[in-house]
């Protein structure tokens, strides 16, 4: 079997790469604030927030509050998002048409999250697209998340992916650090969460989720016959 005719895998980042979660993780963090009588938190300033997982998420949002994260405060967030994982929450435009394109032509899927693995699951369950991928990697499922390659390269392997077959998707830099420590080409998704400069390193640059087909096959040449 040659190399061009083993089969790809496709590893996307969850939160701003897949799904436009932003409102739903800022409400559970409002909620959390609330019950503390402290003032709410704009998207905006939400957004910087995430891509780096639950303890960072939860320390930047007190630290926008000027005050110490409780004891409880991570748990009370992670119960409570996770019971309100699918409110406003949806997978940005075009990313149904790209995986159909993509897995018409071969292509396998993964997802490598810093979001919490149990947190993942649902939220995909909950789109109904859970059972789309190989492997679900989240931010608790290895002893080492984003950006640490070895967040990236145990998904890939608990996918059946070959690291010199697959490509990483992700809108944070932690995607495209992981990716390069990882020796895994990368494509930055430009349609999401990330600010200006985390698209360094990249292999390629999507300013929309319908450009992913174009991207991969100049990434990597897949022959299925």
């Amino acid at each position: 079997m040659s190399a061009s005719s083993i089969q790809p895998l496709l590893v996307f980042d969850l939160d701003g790469t897949l799904v436009d979660s932003l409102p739903d993780i800022t409400a559970a963090l409002n909620r959390m604030f609330a019950a503390r009588r402290l003032p709410p938190l704009r998207l905006d300033q939400a957004m910087p927030m995430v891509g780096d997982g639950l303890a960072p998420l939860i320390e930047r949002a007190f630290a926008v509050q000027g005050v110490p994260p409780d004891p409880d405060a991570a748990g009370d967030y992670l119960s409570d998002y996770e019971a309100n994982v699918l409110v406003d929450t949806k997978l940005f435009d075009g990313i149904t048409s790209a995986m159909q394109t993509l897995g018409r032509q071969g292509w396998r899927f993964a997802v490598c999250t810093n979001k919490p693995e149990h947190a993942a699951h649902l939220l995909l369950q909950a789109l109904g697209i859970a059972d789309k991928f190989a492997a679900i990697g989240g931010g608790d499922s290895f002893a080492a998340r984003k950006p640490d390659p070895l967040h990236l390269t145990g998904t890939i392997e608990a996918a059946g992916g070959d690291p010199a077959r697959s490509i990483m998707v992700g809108d944070h830099h932690n995607d495209i650090a992981a990716a390069r420590g990882a020796g895994v080409k990368s494509i930055y998704a430009g349609w999401g969460y990330g600010r200006a400069g985390m698209e360094n390193g990249a292999s390629s640059v999507c300013s929309t989720p319908l450009d992913l087909a174009l991207s991969v096959a100049e990434l990597i040449q897949y022959d299925p016959a």
